[in-house]
Protein backbone atom coordinates (compact mmCIF):
# COMPACT_ATOMS: atom_id res chain seq x y z
CA UNK A 1 0.00 0.00 0.00
CA UNK A 2 1.42 3.40 -0.81
CA UNK A 3 1.91 6.08 1.56
CA UNK A 4 0.26 9.37 0.68
CA UNK A 5 3.10 11.76 -0.34
CA UNK A 6 3.38 14.77 2.24
CA UNK A 7 3.99 17.08 -0.50
CA UNK A 8 1.34 16.65 -2.45
CA UNK A 9 -1.12 17.20 0.86
CA UNK A 10 0.38 20.47 1.67
CA UNK A 11 -0.11 21.52 -2.15
CA UNK A 12 -4.33 20.56 -1.58
CA UNK A 13 -4.46 23.13 1.34
CA UNK A 14 -2.98 25.67 -0.27
CA UNK A 15 -5.25 24.84 -3.07
CA UNK A 16 -8.11 25.24 -0.99
CA UNK A 17 -6.63 28.49 0.86
CA UNK A 18 -6.08 29.95 -2.47
CA UNK A 19 -10.11 29.33 -3.98
CA UNK A 20 -11.58 30.37 -0.70
CA UNK A 21 -9.34 34.07 -0.46
CA UNK A 22 -10.77 34.27 -4.29
CA UNK A 23 -14.11 34.03 -3.19
CA UNK A 24 -14.11 36.42 -0.50
CA UNK A 25 -12.38 38.65 -2.85
CA UNK A 26 -15.25 38.07 -5.68
CA UNK A 27 -17.84 38.92 -2.71
CA UNK A 28 -16.41 42.05 -1.69
CA UNK A 29 -15.94 43.40 -5.03
CA UNK A 30 -19.84 42.59 -5.84
CA UNK A 31 -20.61 44.35 -2.72
CA UNK A 32 -18.64 47.65 -3.50
CA UNK A 33 -20.02 47.28 -7.57
CA UNK A 34 -23.35 47.11 -6.23
CA UNK A 35 -22.70 50.18 -3.40
CA UNK A 36 -21.61 52.54 -6.37
CA UNK A 37 -24.39 51.55 -8.55
CA UNK A 38 -27.17 52.20 -6.04
CA UNK A 39 -26.15 54.77 -3.78
CA UNK A 40 -26.36 55.41 -0.27
CA UNK A 41 -29.60 54.34 1.61
CA UNK A 42 -32.21 57.22 1.16
CA UNK A 43 -35.13 58.16 3.50
CA UNK A 44 -37.49 56.09 0.78
CA UNK A 45 -35.45 53.10 1.82
CA UNK A 46 -36.80 50.70 4.12
CA UNK A 47 -34.99 50.80 7.15
CA UNK A 48 -33.63 54.32 7.58
CA UNK A 49 -33.30 56.23 10.35
CA UNK A 50 -31.90 59.35 8.47
CA UNK A 51 -34.18 62.04 7.82
CA UNK A 52 -34.90 63.32 4.22
CA UNK A 53 -31.74 64.57 2.57
CA UNK A 54 -31.65 68.32 1.42
CA UNK A 55 -33.46 68.52 -1.80
CA UNK A 56 -31.68 70.16 -5.27
CA UNK A 57 -30.94 73.47 -4.91
CA UNK A 58 -32.72 75.54 -7.86
CA UNK A 59 -31.75 79.21 -8.45
CA UNK A 60 -34.16 81.30 -10.71
CA UNK A 61 -32.30 84.70 -11.90
CA UNK A 62 -34.40 87.56 -10.68
CA UNK A 63 -35.17 89.80 -13.69
CA UNK A 64 -33.35 93.54 -13.51
CA UNK A 65 -35.44 95.92 -12.24
CA UNK A 66 -36.87 98.18 -15.31
CA UNK A 67 -35.41 101.26 -15.76
CA UNK A 68 -37.64 104.29 -16.50
CA UNK A 69 -36.65 105.77 -20.27
CA UNK A 70 -35.55 109.13 -20.43
CA UNK A 71 -37.79 111.91 -20.57
CA UNK A 72 -37.90 115.76 -21.75
CA UNK A 73 -38.40 118.24 -19.26
CA UNK A 74 -41.38 119.87 -18.60
CA UNK A 75 -42.62 123.41 -17.75
CA UNK A 76 -45.16 123.05 -15.16
CA UNK A 77 -47.94 126.25 -16.07
CA UNK A 78 -48.56 128.47 -13.30
CA UNK A 79 -50.90 131.56 -12.99
CA UNK A 80 -48.05 133.07 -10.73
CA UNK A 81 -45.31 134.68 -12.61
CA UNK A 82 -43.07 134.21 -9.86
CA UNK A 83 -43.46 130.84 -9.80
CA UNK A 84 -43.90 130.25 -13.68
CA UNK A 85 -40.59 131.88 -13.93
CA UNK A 86 -38.78 129.55 -12.26
CA UNK A 87 -40.37 127.14 -14.15
CA UNK A 88 -39.22 128.03 -17.35
CA UNK A 89 -35.79 128.30 -16.33
CA UNK A 90 -35.44 125.31 -14.15
CA UNK A 91 -36.33 123.32 -18.03
CA UNK A 92 -34.64 125.59 -19.92
CA UNK A 93 -31.08 124.31 -18.38
CA UNK A 94 -32.28 120.74 -17.47
CA UNK A 95 -30.57 118.40 -20.13
CA UNK A 96 -28.79 114.96 -20.56
CA UNK A 97 -26.79 114.43 -23.87
CA UNK A 98 -26.84 110.49 -22.92
CA UNK A 99 -31.08 110.57 -22.85
CA UNK A 100 -30.82 110.40 -26.78
CA UNK A 101 -32.78 113.82 -27.26
CA UNK A 102 -30.92 116.61 -29.18
CA UNK A 103 -30.75 120.37 -28.53
CA UNK A 104 -33.77 120.61 -30.93
CA UNK A 105 -35.71 118.31 -28.33
CA UNK A 106 -35.23 120.67 -25.45
CA UNK A 107 -36.11 124.01 -27.23
CA UNK A 108 -39.39 122.61 -28.02
CA UNK A 109 -39.98 121.90 -24.41
CA UNK A 110 -39.51 125.80 -24.16
CA UNK A 111 -41.34 127.18 -27.10
CA UNK A 112 -44.74 124.86 -25.83
CA UNK A 113 -45.42 127.65 -23.35
CA UNK A 114 -44.21 130.84 -25.54
CA UNK A 115 -46.90 133.24 -26.25
CA UNK A 116 -49.93 131.53 -28.44
CA UNK A 117 -50.18 134.40 -30.08
CA UNK A 118 -46.98 133.45 -32.07
CA UNK A 119 -45.68 137.12 -32.41
CA UNK A 120 -42.85 136.36 -30.63
CA UNK A 121 -42.03 132.84 -31.04
CA UNK A 122 -39.18 132.83 -33.66
CA UNK A 123 -37.25 135.34 -31.52
CA UNK A 124 -37.94 132.94 -28.37
CA UNK A 125 -36.44 129.94 -30.69
CA UNK A 126 -33.42 131.89 -31.20
CA UNK A 127 -32.98 132.88 -27.76
CA UNK A 128 -33.63 129.45 -26.41
CA UNK A 129 -30.37 128.37 -28.96
CA UNK A 130 -27.89 130.68 -26.98
CA UNK A 131 -28.36 128.91 -23.57
CA UNK A 132 -28.46 125.33 -25.50
CA UNK A 133 -25.02 123.71 -26.54
CA UNK A 134 -24.74 123.74 -30.22
CA UNK A 135 -25.32 119.91 -31.82
CA UNK A 136 -21.53 119.54 -32.67
CA UNK A 137 -20.58 120.71 -28.80
CA UNK A 138 -23.44 118.57 -27.86
CA UNK A 139 -22.40 115.54 -29.88
CA UNK A 140 -19.00 115.55 -27.89
CA UNK A 141 -20.68 116.19 -24.55
CA UNK A 142 -22.05 112.76 -25.41
CA UNK A 143 -18.99 110.96 -24.72
CA UNK A 144 -18.51 111.98 -21.48
CA UNK A 145 -22.59 112.04 -20.56
CA UNK A 146 -22.61 115.27 -19.83
CA UNK A 147 -25.77 116.26 -17.84
CA UNK A 148 -26.81 119.66 -16.52
CA UNK A 149 -29.36 121.89 -14.16
CA UNK A 150 -29.65 125.29 -12.24
CA UNK A 151 -29.57 125.87 -8.98
CA UNK A 152 -31.96 129.40 -8.24
CA UNK A 153 -30.47 131.60 -6.11
CA UNK A 154 -32.44 134.51 -6.34
CA UNK A 155 -35.52 135.92 -8.37
CA UNK A 156 -36.77 139.54 -8.65
CA UNK A 157 -38.66 142.30 -10.80
CA UNK A 158 -35.52 144.46 -12.42
CA UNK A 159 -35.50 148.07 -11.78
CA UNK A 160 -34.96 148.70 -14.92
CA UNK A 161 -38.03 146.88 -15.97
CA UNK A 162 -40.41 150.17 -14.64
CA UNK A 163 -38.35 152.20 -16.79
CA UNK A 164 -39.51 150.19 -19.69
CA UNK A 165 -42.95 150.17 -19.41
CA UNK A 166 -43.17 153.68 -18.29
CA UNK A 167 -41.35 154.77 -21.96
CA UNK A 168 -43.47 151.97 -24.07
CA UNK A 169 -45.97 153.11 -26.34
CA UNK A 170 -50.09 152.42 -25.80
CA UNK A 171 -50.62 149.14 -26.81
CA UNK A 172 -46.64 147.76 -27.56
CA UNK A 173 -47.02 145.43 -24.06
CA UNK A 174 -49.78 143.49 -23.15
CA UNK A 175 -51.47 143.68 -19.82
CA UNK A 176 -50.35 140.76 -17.59
CA UNK A 177 -46.13 141.86 -19.22
CA UNK A 178 -43.65 141.14 -16.56
CA UNK A 179 -39.84 140.98 -16.45
CA UNK A 180 -37.92 138.50 -13.88
CA UNK A 181 -34.25 138.80 -13.15
CA UNK A 182 -32.95 135.09 -12.63
CA UNK A 183 -29.53 134.77 -10.47
CA UNK A 184 -28.45 131.21 -9.85
CA UNK A 185 -25.63 128.31 -10.27
CA UNK A 186 -25.40 125.89 -13.73
CA UNK A 187 -24.01 122.65 -12.57
CA UNK A 188 -22.56 120.21 -15.07
CA UNK A 189 -21.42 116.68 -14.75
CA UNK A 190 -19.84 114.02 -16.51
CA UNK A 191 -17.28 111.22 -16.62
CA UNK A 192 -13.64 111.43 -17.46
CA UNK A 193 -11.73 108.44 -17.35
CA UNK A 194 -14.53 106.60 -15.37
CA UNK A 195 -14.82 109.31 -12.84
CA UNK A 196 -17.12 112.05 -12.58
CA UNK A 197 -16.30 115.44 -13.08
CA UNK A 198 -18.62 118.15 -11.55
CA UNK A 199 -18.19 121.80 -12.71
CA UNK A 200 -20.56 125.05 -10.66
CA UNK A 201 -20.61 128.48 -12.69
CA UNK A 202 -22.69 131.59 -11.54
CA UNK A 203 -25.55 132.78 -14.04
CA UNK A 204 -28.06 135.87 -14.45
CA UNK A 205 -30.44 136.54 -17.04
CA UNK A 206 -33.73 137.98 -17.50
CA UNK A 207 -37.01 136.06 -18.52
CA UNK A 208 -40.13 138.53 -20.09
CA UNK A 209 -43.86 136.94 -19.45
CA UNK A 210 -47.35 137.87 -20.58
CA UNK A 211 -49.88 136.46 -17.63
CA UNK A 212 -53.17 137.80 -16.56
CA UNK A 213 -55.26 139.39 -17.59
CA UNK A 214 -54.34 138.68 -21.02
CA UNK A 215 -53.76 135.16 -20.07
CA UNK A 216 -55.42 132.65 -17.68
CA UNK A 217 -51.98 131.41 -17.55
CA UNK A 218 -48.36 132.62 -17.66
CA UNK A 219 -46.72 132.61 -21.20
CA UNK A 220 -42.33 133.01 -22.17
CA UNK A 221 -42.24 135.97 -24.09
CA UNK A 222 -38.66 136.45 -24.39
CA UNK A 223 -35.28 135.75 -22.63
CA UNK A 224 -31.91 138.17 -22.22
CA UNK A 225 -29.05 137.24 -23.29
CA UNK A 226 -27.34 134.80 -20.75
CA UNK A 227 -25.35 136.82 -18.23
CA UNK A 228 -26.79 140.21 -19.78
CA UNK A 229 -29.77 140.69 -17.37
CA UNK A 230 -31.83 144.11 -16.80
CA UNK A 231 -31.05 145.35 -13.15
Amino acid sequence: MKTPDLSDARSHHRMIAVLTALVAVLVLTGIGVYGLITGPPTSNEPGSDEGPGPGPVVTVPSDPAPTAPPRLPVVRPSADPETFAGNVVTALFSWDTASGFMPLDYTSVVLEVGDPSGAEQAGLAADIATYLPTREAWIELRQYATTQHLTIDNVYVPDAWADAVAQAQPGQLAKGTIAYTIEGTRHREGLWNDETVTSEHPVTFTVFLVCAPTYDTCHLLRLSQLDKPLH
